[in-house]
């Protein structure tokens, strides 16, 4: 098949998968509309775009370093984006996704887990900034459902003359807990379940199955760390709010 005709075959492909997505969408009443149709389009264009800077990347090795600011920076946005329902809920997403995409490449890269070459800062660079970015948003948005499901337990301890950061500190803990939860299931089921991508990948790149393991692995304690740093962040900075969420008067 010519490239023309394979692209063209491609796009087709990938129109009907999303076609059925939005059919049965709309035939369960799940209430996403076109979203899912708008979410491939942007991957669509995203990833072109991704596919012609790497190119450029890979020639010139010194431009990774804007290309990860460029991750860190939209994943930020996105999650802020997310978040703006918290008190000061922009600035706490981008403090959460920064350092715990940070610390987790450091770690990785510093302890020579990984070789630091631009083929390898990009790739575990883009998995480590997107699990940062959804651990930022799970955190948050489970921090202000049981800041509100539990306002007057908060009132409680407020009235008792706790800080706004100890009345809300169980709150915070299971809201990390519960947004790190599918991820870990998902990790130790890795090799039973489910083949993640980077395993994949690796492999289609010429890794040997045992140098593919040993990224994968690598990679998910990675996500692990970046995970529990900025669900740690998020919601040590959210609790700090000088507000009930939901009580008569307050933001809700």
């Amino acid at each position: 098949m010519s490239g023309g005709l394979h692209y063209l075959w491609f796009g087709l492909g990938l129109l009907a998968m999303t076609g059925l997505t939005l059919g049965l969408g709309r035939w369960a009443r799940i209430g996403l509309g076109w979203f899912p149709l708008w979410a491939i389009l942007r991957a669509v264009v995203q990833l072109s775009v991704v596919a012609l800077l790497l190119r450029g990347i890979l020639e010139v090795p010194w431009t990774v370093a804007a290309f990860v600011v460029l991750m860190m920076s939209t994943a930020s946005w996105t999650a802020a984006g997310r978040l703006k329902g918290l008190w000061r809920g922009r600035r706490t997403a981008v403090a959460g996704v920064l350092s715990g995409a940070t610390l987790a490449l450091v770690v990785i890269f510093g302890l020579g887990l990984v070789d630091f070459q631009v083929r390898y800062i990009v790739a575990v660079g883009g998995i480590i900034v997107g699990n940062s970015m959804s651990a930022a948003t799970l955190a948050g948005r489970n921090f202000l459902r049981g800041s509100r499901a539990r306002a007057s337990e908060i009132e409680a301890w407020l009235s008792l003359g706790a800080t706004p950061s100890r009345a809300h500190e169980e709150i915070g803990r299971e809201a990390v807990r519960e947004s790190m939860l599918p991820t870990l299931d998902q990790t130790k089921s890795t090799g039973l379940v489910t083949l993640p991508g980077a395993f994949v990948g690796a492999l289609f790149g010429g890794a040997s199955p045992a140098e593919a393991a040993q990224f994968q692995l690598v990679v998910l304690a990675g996500i692990a760390l970046t995970m529990t740093v900025t669900g740690i962040v998020v919601t040590r900075l959210a609790a700090r709010t000088p507000y009930v969420e939901g009580a008569a008067g307050q933001p809700a």
